[in-house]
């Protein structure tokens, strides 16, 4: 616990160093104490790709995006109308969005090949427009929605020239932090990575000895 009870003095230690030398010891030193003591395991590769730098982190965000919500939904075929299962699926989202109030999205719209490529790509416009007032609804700020692209029928998941559902859909993506650089680690930012790195920690099995291998 004492390692634990050492990290809220983090503000006073940034105060005295650079935000950067700050950020890269706080996690070298958290990272080392807990694989030494075992108190909640080995270091995780989650927080190693923490310390390389706020770009690994941003991309860290956006995988556990993708595996933790279904990133995808699909429409009818013509259509931009939002489905019972697709307001369900953004629901989801808008939820795991809502935790992560410091990072913006991407929303991109897709269309299968069927009609002419420039309709397409005012179908992919108007899906993507579906989804961004969906999260508006939620209690999303549009602010925080960084790009609403169309990519028409240029990116299918299956090839065809037919009517595929799997390719008429929008994909929402992390797309970064919304204010401030992250390696400016103010108080904010600090409270992001420690709320990150506390539900990392693997807890060592009941019994388990803590290793002492350094």
């Amino acid at each position: 616990m004492k390692h634990l009870i050492a990290l809220p003095a983090l503000a006073l230690i940034a105060a005295c160093s650079t935000p950067q030398d700050t950020y890269r010891n706080w996690f070298g030193e958290v990272g080392a104490e807990l694989d030494r003591t075992g108190h909640f395991g080995a270091a995780t590769a989650h927080n190693t790709a923490i310390h390389n730098g706020d770009k690994a982190y941003a991309i860290d965000l956006g995988n556990r995006f993708a595996s933790e919500v279904d990133s995808t939904v699909t429409f009818a075929f013509n259509s931009a109308v939002l489905d019972a299962e697709a307001r369900a699926t953004l629901r989801q989202q808008a939820d795991w969005i809502k935790q992560f109030p410091e990072v913006r999205f991407n929303v991109y719209g897709h269309t299968d090949a069927v009609g002419s490529e420039s309709y397409n790509k005012r179908l992919g416009k108007r899906r993507a427009n579906a989804v961004v007032n969906y999260f508006a609804s939620q209690g999303i700020s549009r602010d925080r929605l960084e790009a609403l692209v169309s990519f028409g029928e240029t990116q299918p998941v299956i090839a065809t020239p037919d009517r595929e559902r799997k390719n008429r859909r929008t994909v929402t993506e992390v797309s970064g932090f919304v204010a401030g650089h992250p390696n400016v680690l103010d108080g904010k930012y600090a409270a992001i990575i420690y709320r990150e790195y506390v539900a990392s920690a693997v807890p060592l099995p009941t019994g388990a000895v803590p290793s002492t291998n350094k």
